[in-house]
């Protein structure tokens, strides 16, 4: 059973087939599916998922604190299971490809005092954009 799922079980989450395939289709590393790529692959498993039913979960999931979602170019969020370990992300800035990365140090150690104008500061996003290996290299040679 995979780390998602037995979050899941161990909260007493009840797991229909639907909620299943799609906690199925989140479990693993550097997995950032937007809610439509999670519909299309859980119908993959299971054909008869509604896409009402994909959105609703993943709305759960989020709301348990179980999944994360992400906005990370201003388009269409995106579902990242990796809740439970702090971490940020790298973006390619060409493909959009997105990738967990857990940087030495706590960021919100490093944010002076003075600098934060007064606020309690409770969460820190930091993202890193930049080129993949498969963009840096361009398009294959014919």
């Amino acid at each position: 059973m995979s780390g998602l799922l037995e979050r899941l079980r161990g909260r007493g989450w009840r797991m229909t087939s639907q909620r299943r395939v799609v906690a199925e289709v989140l479990d693993g590393d550097h997995v950032h599916l937007t809610a439509d790529e999670v519909l299309v692959r859980a119908a993959e498993r299971l054909p008869e998922i509604s896409r009402a039913t994909v959105y609703n979960t993943l709305g759960e999931l989020v709301a348990l604190g179980e999944v994360m979602e992400l906005s990370t170019d201003g388009r269409a969020k995106r579902y990242d299971p990796n809740a439970h370990r702090p971490h940020q992300h790298l973006v390619c800035s060409n493909c959009g490809t997105i990738r967990d990365v857990h940087p030495a140090g706590d960021p919100l150690a490093d944010f002076p005092a003075e600098e934060r104008f007064g606020f309690t500061v409770s969460e820190v996003q930091i993202t890193y954009r930049g080129l993949c290996p498969s963009c840096v290299a361009g398009p294959p040679q014919v």
